[in-house]
């Protein structure tokens, strides 16, 4: 789809905000991202609204993980900016605030969902679709504020943050035509209102001529098959747990080994996670193709020296084993030469 014919997205008479080249927003969900909340029974989710800050649960590194981006993010001369999205209703906003100030998170933004509004005014479709009140909030965020040349986006499997967080990165490249954004849209049930913004927003977007959505990292809260992601090519790198997250971001220089470890020291207070499930945390991303061998014995080397991890016995006869599979992540395509197949995702999806 993102192929077809149609008129360009793009500036539409609308002065672009100005371009932030030192900027880099960190975007992130917040339910099962950021927090793990619980809602797959009727009983959980007439819970959440009562919840205190103190009966919110983070997920195990992820402070640890914005923390270290930012901090990076300031020591390379970058400004950065961290904004939440949530599904939840803005009646939670102070309790949410108060539990990101209690991690040490400092925030830059953060948007609800008004569920509340969707009911009053008998919008029923609204309350539970994601894609569109997702999409939309993304778009107009960029369009009426600051503009980053960078931006890192963090989601999960559990709604839809991966196609939405796809088609926003390459609604600001220009890949997608306005026909085609159209479509696929319609195809996704987005209501024809928040398709008006969807496409609004875009026509006004300053189109960039490289990325500007560096990664999508999408937890594996569902547990789906990785192979599932890779129809959205290598920008969009799913991950089990924050310490994997970490290690892509330290390989494209966005965190340094001291957050790598901050991350894996919190995974480690689980007593269920062992120093060779770190390890072999690593190896999984290497045997994906989505680390770089030197990157994981760097990362691996420095985390054995902080006794968090150590390497097997049969490491060195592995040596050959992962030596071939760099040269597999040699073949890989750049991630701006990848064009998603939105028609392909959305068949299958279907099927």
């Amino acid at each position: 789809m993102s192929e077809a014919p149609g008129a360009p997205l793009g500036p539409s008479g609308a002065a672009p905000n100005e371009l932030r080249a030192l900027g880099i927003t960190f975007r992130l969900d917040l339910d099962k991202t950021y927090l793990a909340t619980q809602f797959e029974s009727f009983r959980q989710l007439v819970k959440i609204p009562f919840e205190s800050a103190a009966d919110k649960v983070h997920l195990p590194g992820v402070p640890e993980l914005v923390r270290a981006l930012r901090r990076c993010a300031t020591e390379t001369g970058l400004e950065p900016r961290v904004f939440f999205l949530s599904a939840s209703p803005p009646q939670l906003g102070r309790v949410i605030r108060e539990k990101l100030a209690d991690d040490g998170i400092e925030i830059d933004g953060i948007v609800f969902k008004d569920q509340l509004r969707d009911l009053v005014r008998g919008r029923w479709r609204n309350m539970r679709e994601q894609v569109g009140y997702k999409l939309t909030e993304l778009l107009e965020s960029r369009l009426h504020g600051a503009v980053d040349r960078h931006e890192i986006l963090f989601g999960d499997d559990w709604e839809s943050d991966p196609i939405v967080y796809s088609l926003y990165a390459d609604i600001l490249t220009g890949a997608i035509r306005e026909e085609a954004l159209t479509e696929i849209l319609a195809t996704l049930g987005v209501a024809r209102r928040s398709r008006r913004r969807i496409l609004a927003a875009a026509g006004q977007l300053r189109c960039e001529a490289s990325g500007v959505v560096e990664r999508i990292f999408i937890r594996l809260e569902r547990r789906t098959p990785p192979a599932s992601f890779y129809g959205f090519g290598p920008r969009l790198v799913a991950t089990s747990n924050y310490l994997q997250t970490a290690a892509v971001l330290h390989e494209t220089k966005r965190i340094d080994l001291a957050g790598v470890v901050a991350v894996a020291t919190a995974l480690k207070e689980d007593p269920r996670v062992q120093a060779e499930n770190l390890r072999d945390t690593l190896d999984e991303l290497v045997l994906r193709g989505q680390l770089r061998l030197a990157t994981r014995n760097r990362v691996l080397k420095r985390l054995e020296r902080e006794g968090l991890a150590h390497r097997a016995p049969h490491e060195k006869g592995l040596f050959a084993w992962f030596k071939a599979l760099r040269e597999r992540w040699r073949r890989f395509r750049p991630i701006e030469s990848f064009s998603v197949d939105y028609a392909a995702l959305l068949r299958r999806e279907a099927e």
